[in-house]
């Protein structure tokens, strides 16, 4: 073990505890690039409209079939230290722009196998990580250049950008219709801000209900919220239309006291009282919410036997236990304020929409509450033939979400199809030459590791890897920059005109993580891991065999380890 030396006296110093691993310089190098590499040759066959899927299984059996690079990477559980940073990178990825995560490991992924090929040449790693970053800024900028103006009012634009994001998915089909949907829901929720500038899109506004069932294309955009509870009562009717929604946040039910109080009858007529007391408040509550005119009831709390037999009598549709994130968008969709206090409803505070129904979705009841003036809020209803294709259309749709509020945001999109990467790589050598020292080798490097992105692309439709680059490269030189793979026809050509465009923050995010990503591997040359001690540690010297280790017999003379408590024994 490195970690211990000895002095001049010949006492040996020791730094780490007893079963510490340490491993140095090249080799703690080496190991973390492969690591990292692999988690990047995993999701490869992932990319693009020609990608495979992989089936996840986990330790429950619970099966995932997807080709979402952060779906893979969450479900996978990676031990290795360096490849949990590219899980991260996918996370990033995730939860700053929605799509592009595959793009982002494959490209860290690379990255880092460039750089262990200068580290082999014995370029020092500090001259990799400053080509690397000179590099992510020049990219960045070149980015820029190429950026197409997209009008937010554009719907062909927008629904291009959203259908691009899910060519690669298992939804692709189905694109079109999906598309559009999603496209009518960001622009529903979206709201102006910096006075009317810039807009901005809350995806929480978006709720995503899923149900197995007919097929994809049965999905549908409610105007309104869908509630996947049903009407608490049989008696009530179970279709409202031209509905006066009101929003209750409080039980409608007795409040029980705080304090054990006891109530001492010593009458039958005092019972009586007693209970028509309680009768009598319940009933004032649903006088209270028919006299403000409502005939629909939505009550986060719960609703008492009695009070709803007499809702159920004035005829209003109620539903209770609605989940506090759905009150907040049914107040957005439906424009009611929620209300705590009943003494304080007013009509002021009710909500409307043209339908509030219960309706029979495969074998559960739903209420919908759809037809409202200009909601705020909506639901994307998922249907599909099964569970795992439900999840993931599901995951489909998040994805496109992303990327329309990406590009509503942010009103800049490139070129999708590997066009910006292959035309970031090229500018990125040109730039090189201007260099001087050993940072150029990283910047052609970083150029190298760029043009994967497309390579794969053409690898995973089945197209020659060297034909496909080589015509790929001419082409962007001549200057035609938007140059790309159409996969679907196996050919080399203009992603602009076959209207595959992608928001530039999506690009730009990729970039920045897997960039950042790549450098601290490379920064790294020492890894130490202090093992966990798998069973509690006792008195240090033998240890008697731990009992045997529960029956197993011939193994009760492994205790005395000497002071390690026989713990190491993997």
């Amino acid at each position: 073990m490195e970690s211990i030396q000895a002095t001049a006296g010949g006492m040996p110093v020791i730094i780490l505890k007893e079963g510490t691993k340490e491993s140095k310089g090249k080799e703690a190098q080496r190991n973390n690039l492969v690591a990292a590499k692999l988690i990047g040759d995993m999701v490869r066959t992932c990319l693009g409209p020609r990608g495979m899927d992989k089936m996840l299984v986990d330790t429950l059996g619970d099966v995932t079939i997807t080709n979402d690079g952060a779906t893979i990477l969450k479900e996978m559980d990676v031990q290795h230290p360096a490849a949990k940073m590219m899980v991260e990178v996918a996370k990033s990825v995730d939860n700053e722009v929605g799509d592009g995560t595959t793009s982002a490991v494959i490209f860290a992924g690379a990255l880092l196998e460039k750089a262990e090929e200068l580290v082999n040449k014995d370029v020092h790693p500090s001259v990799i990580v400053d080509g690397y970053t000179a590099a992510g800024e020049k990219a960045l900028e070149f980015l820029q250049k190429i950026g197409i103006k997209i009008d937010v009012n554009d719907r062909i634009a927008l629904t291009n950008i959203a259908r691009t994001s899910m060519f690669s998915k298992l939804v692709s089909d189905d694109g079109p219709i999906l598309a559009k949907m999603v496209v009518d829901a960001a622009k529903q929720v979206a709201e102006s801000v910096d006075d009317g500038k810039k807009l901005r899109v809350d995806l929480d506004n978006i709720k995503v209900e899923k149900k197995p069932g007919t097929s994809i294309r049965d999905s549908k955009l409610v105007k309104g919220i869908v509630l996947d509870k049903e009407v608490v009562h049989a008696g009530m009717p179970k279709k409202i239309e031209k509905a006066k929604i009101a929003l209750v946040s409080s039980a409608l039910e007795i409040e029980k006291t705080e304090m054990s109080a006891e109530i001492r009858i010593n009458d039958p007529q005092q019972m009586q009282m007693f209970l028509e007391e309680e009768n009598r408040m319940l009933k004032a509550m649903v006088d209270k919410v028919k006299g403000v005119g409502a005939n629909v009831l939505l009550c986060q709390k719960g609703i008492d036997d009695l009070a709803q037999h007499y809702l159920a009598k004035e005829g209003i549709l109620a539903v209770r236990r609605v989940k506090e994130s759905d009150m907040s968008k049914l107040s957005k969709a439906t424009d009611a304020r929620m209300v705590n206090n009943l003494e304080d409803f007013t009509s002021k505070d009710l909500g409307s929409a043209d339908l509030v129904e219960e309706r029979k979705i495969e074998t559960d009841k739903w209420v919908f509450i759809e037809g409202c003036k200009n909601p705020k809020a909506v639901t994307i209803l998922v249907r599909g033939g099964s569970q795992r294709v439900v999840d993931e259309a599901d995951r489909s749709i998040h994805d496109s979400l992303m990327v329309v509020k990406d590009v509503l945001e942010n009103p800049i999109a490139v070129a999708g199809g590997g066009a910006p990467e292959a035309y970031v790589a090229n500018e990125l050598r040109l730039w090189s030459r201007s260099m001087e020292g050993r940072a150029q080798l990283a910047v052609q490097k970083y150029a190298d590791a760029l043009d994967t992105i497309p390579l794969t692309l053409a690898v995973n439709a089945g197209m020659d890897p060297i034909d496909t680059m080589t015509t790929l490269r001419a082409k962007q030189t001549k200057g035609s920059k938007y140059t790309g793979i159409d996969v679907m026809n196996t050919s080399v050509t203009d992603m602009h005109k076959l209207s595959v465009i992608e928001p530039i923050s999506v690009k730009q995010q990729i970039i920045k993580s897997a960039t950042e990503a790549a450098i601290m591997l490379l920064r790294i040359d020492d890894v130490i891991a202090s093992t966990k001690s798998k069973m509690p540690a006792g008195p240090p010297g033998g240890m008697g065999g731990m009992g045997g280790m529960g029956g197993m017999g011939g193994m009760g003379g492994m205790g005395g380890m000497g002071g390690m408590g026989g713990m190491d024994m993997e």
